[in-house]
């Protein structure tokens, strides 16, 4: 499988602001998301079968790591190189390979009808960024293929259990709904949960989480 990503020649001077926060972020030797997967994603990850995965935005690689352990070819994508570094190595320790590319979200250019799961766990993006990526993740999901999410939600502001301090950043179920509107939605819905994972989300947050079919 074909995956092209740009490198931040290609990105605008907000977008390599951006990169550089991330990078700085995940500089630190520990992992600042842990290295155990979200729980959400580990129980709907355990209702499929295994097959292709999508994971963009997915930063130190906590989730696909875990995915690859099970039997999943996991493809990755993240424009933070230090993210990549630890994911990668995460892999090496649990002897699994992940396809981690490198590349702007928005630039990547993901092939169509090829995944069969895809997930956006905590990739926090205006709406209109989130409305250009989802589409992009849609188009690459098989007929029948399964979407999932788990993203903060606006009553999340305030809190100091993690997540953007930008309300443009956090998420409302209507504006979830209509991002994945393509899809047949089987869950959506916010609620309150206690996070432990590593020391970027720990605390009771709320959160959104859907399950969607192609």
């Amino acid at each position: 499988m074909e995956w092209v990503g740009n490198m931040s020649k290609n990105l605008n001077q907000g977008e390599i602001a951006m990169q550089e926060f991330w990078n700085k972020r995940y500089s630190d030797k520990n992992y600042v998301y842990g290295i155990n997967p979200n729980k959400f994603f580990k129980h709907q990850l355990g209702k499929l079968k295994p097959g292709k995965l999508l994971l963009p935005g997915e930063g130190e690689g906590r989730n696909a790591v875990y995915a690859a352990r099970r039997g999943w070819e996991v493809t990755a994508v993240d424009f933070s190189v230090k993210a990549q570094i630890k994911a990668n190595n995460l892999a090496a320790e649990h002897d699994v390979e992940i396809n981690y590319i490198i590349s702007n979200l928005y630039q990547a250019e993901i092939p169509v009808d090829t995944f069969d799961a895809a997930a956006f766990i905590y990739v926090h993006l205006t709406n209109d960024e989130a409305k250009k990526i989802l589409q992009k993740v849609i188009a690459g999901l098989k007929q029948g293929g399964t979407f999932f999410m788990e993203c903060y939600s606006e009553k999340q502001l305030g809190r100091q259990s993690g997540g953007p301090k930008d309300i443009n950043r956090l998420y409302t179920i209507p504006q979830v709904r209509e991002l994945i509107s393509e899809l047949n939605i089987s869950k959506l819905q916010e609620e309150e949960v206690p996070l432990n994972e590593g020391e970027g989300h720990r605390g009771k947050a709320m959160v959104i989480r859907a399950v969607a079919v192609k």
